[in-house]
């Protein structure tokens, strides 16, 4: 078996007396989407803050690439290559989607501020902008304010933002939430594709993609792993039926 590009050991966050996180353990292999599931609660938007570096876990470990990644921040992870879209939009809203990408590409080439030309005429920053924003369908759209973007649109440009980044591994928070059907199987498709780019740990509520796309699942529950198996093996475990997908396997 590959080394895992991504291996959480024994993570753990608490809240008072609640445990956001109690001893987690996964691992992201190349090439694989790992889809984490479990109800609204179980801890999985903090895990993910944590491997991202927003939040400082209690304890475990996290190695990135072979890496104790533990000591960086969230700006040092991502130089590494650990991209991550939210759950939440984070894009900067009165921007363009150009410029949203563009301020990727900057960050990826480690240069804060042009002053010797005007930004949007530098084609070292809008030429692999650009180039984003037609892999991931949005190049027609480019000018216009993110603000102004559909919502599925939004989630485009934001995972066009991380692949400006140049990532390893993606962590992805619920790319699916609000959109529709044929938004969904859209974006389904283009997941499917990107595993070919950086794997995919994937955070997920819609089970038609998760079952879809996935080819580990972890079920996290009260902070807990209960199960990680391929899709049929987690259709068919009695405790993660109890516990989460009761009549919707």
């Amino acid at each position: 078996m590959a080394d895992p590009v991504l291996e959480i050991r024994d993570l753990r966050k608490s809240f008072g007396a609640l445990k956001a996180t109690d001893g987690v353990s996964l691992t992201l292999l190349p090439g694989e989407i790992h889809a984490l599931i479990g109800p609204n609660g179980a801890g999985k938007s903090t895990l993910i803050h944590q491997i991202s570096g927003a939040l400082k876990p209690d304890g475990g470990t996290i190695r990135f690439l072979g890496q104790d990644i533990g000591g960086l921040g969230m700006a040092a992870r991502a130089r590494l290559g650990l991209a991550r879209s939210f759950q939440t939009s984070s894009l900067a809203q009165e921007f363009s989607a150009l410029r949203n990408v563009m301020l990727a590409v900057q960050a990826k080439q480690g240069s804060s501020l042009r002053f010797f030309r005007p930004v949007m005429r530098d084609k070292s920053l809008t030429e692999p902008a650009m180039a984003m924003l037609e892999r991931v369908g949005l190049a027609a759209r480019a000018q216009v304010p993110a603000a102004e973007l559909s919502h599925g649109e939004r989630r485009q440009l934001e995972i066009a933002i991380a692949l400006a980044l140049g990532p390893k591994a993606f962590l992805l928070d619920e790319p699916m939430a609000g959109m529709g059907p044929e938004g969904s199987k859209s974006l389904t498709r283009f997941l499917d594709d990107l595993r070919r780019e950086a794997p995919i740990l994937l955070v997920e509520h819609d089970m038609d993609a998760v079952f879809a796309l996935a080819d580990r699942i972890s079920v996290l529950v009260y902070g807990r792993i209960i199960a990680t198996g391929k899709v049929d093996e987690i259709r068919n475990d009695p405790e993660v039926r109890r516990a989460y997908l009761g009549d919707a396997a």
